[in-house]
């Protein structure tokens, strides 16, 4: 069996024990890196995330029919924190927050469809994920948006992945309670296999910028974790929407250099050091995706160390662990790539984007920072893959 087979019939598993039946139909949405354009999307700005091969997986069937009530029923498999007993409710009345994430992010969905007008009809789930939780690799998007996914291909809806990624975002912001943007959403939705996906976050336009065979993308993870809804994510969110407030403006997204520049003894120090990361990181979007479709690792190494001097320098979302792992990788790979954090902060991983050869850099940097380090670093080399789909099963 290979990954995505294994992920399988651990759902397949949980279905027939929950409710003694078969599942008939699977939905899977992958988890995502960013490349670059760390705090931009709920600013407004652009993005260059890309999926990676670890994937939350729906299996789905249909409910009770002896049920005299219409209701959807969830079981979370193997989900760490997100984990829980499984849930139940009707799908007549309002549907009110569950006690934990994970049921919020499934009830979250389905109250989002109906904003739109969307009836969904009674099922039974059970969901399994490999994507590391509380790593910066977006395991709750990945959860949203296959659960959306799930939902729409079983009610007849045949939503599109923009609208996926909406409905997914809704869940986290308004049941979760995590103030997110969207890029998480759209890259699990619409990404497209050996490729990033450049998204603009305020039309929602996206394409593929190829990732050049030359090229290699590793996820360190620093083994730190931390939860966005109780870090200070929404902190940062509020902080960069007191600047554009300040200027009069929508998002961020339209500031300029000079005119933040020229405002600088007008601004809480805090707030203009926040606000220079954003300005500076949408600018750091086109040039990293020109690096990846040509394979120019020394634009790479440039533009990936501003990115992460800038996270932890002006948006204060590292620490001095992670600052100390990413310079050791970034002193051993020199030109051959560049390394930063991704992800919110405050924990989870980093992402380094390198020649194929540069492995042995990277493990003998994570090697050398585990000799001091009180929770172990390790790395994973991850391929861009497709979006969320329903997966044919004979």
């Amino acid at each position: 069996m290979d990954r995505r087979e294994k992920l399988m019939a651990r759902a397949r598993q949980g279905y027939r024990l929950a409710y003694g039946a078969e599942p008939t139909h699977f939905f899977a949405a992958p988890g995502r890196v960013n490349l670059i354009g760390e705090h931009v999307d709920y600013n407004d700005g652009y993005v260059l995330p890309c999926a990676i091969d670890r994937e939350a997986i729906v299996a789905l069937g249909p409910a009770d029919r002896d049920d005299p009530v219409p209701r959807f029923e969830a079981v979370a498999l193997d989900m760490g924190e997100m984990a829980s007993a499984r849930d139940s409710f009707d799908l007549v009345g309002p549907i009110r927050q569950g006690e934990n994430n994970w049921q919020n992010h499934v009830r979250g969905v389905i109250q989002a469809l109906g904003r739109y007008g969307h009836r969904v009809k009674p099922a039974r789930i059970a969901i399994a994920g490999d994507v590391p939780i509380g790593a910066g690799l977006s395991s709750s998007a990945a959860f949203g948006v296959a659960v959306a996914l799930a939902c729409s291909e079983h009610s007849g809806l045949g939503l599109s992945p923009t609208m996926l990624a909406k409905v997914a975002q809704i869940a986290e912001n308004d049941f979760v309670g995590c103030a997110c943007g969207i890029m998480d959403q759209m890259a699990s939705a619409a990404s497209v296999a050996d490729h990033a996906l450049l998204l603009d976050c305020r039309t929602l336009e996206h394409m593929p910028i190829p990732v050049h065979p030359s090229l290699a993308i590793t996820v360190i993870d620093t083994g730190i974790r931390r939860s966005l809804t109780e870090s200070a994510f929404n902190q940062r969110r509020a902080e960069c929407e007191a600047v554009a407030a300040h200027f009069g403006l929508k998002a961020l997204r339209d500031l300029d250099w000079a005119t933040l520049e020229a405002a600088q003894d007008s601004l809480d120090p805090t707030l203009y050091r926040r606000a220079r990361h954003v300005v500076g990181e949408i600018q750091r979007v086109e040039p990293v995706g020109t690096a990846l479709a040509q394979g120019d690792t020394a634009l790479l190494a440039e533009v990936m160390r501003e990115a992460h001097l800038s996270l932890s320098a002006d948006f204060d979302v590292s620490l001095p662990q992670i600052d100390r792992l990413a310079a050791l990788i970034a002193e051993g790979l020199d030109d051959a790539g560049g390394v930063r954090l991704t992800g919110a902060g405050f924990g989870g991983c980093l992402v380094a984007v390198t020649a194929h050869d540069a492995a042995p850099v990277i493990e003998a940097a994570v090697a050398l920072y585990n000799t001091g380090a009180d929770l172990p670093a390790r790395t994973e080399t991850f391929r861009p893959i497709s979006g969320a789909a329903a997966i044919r099963i004979d």
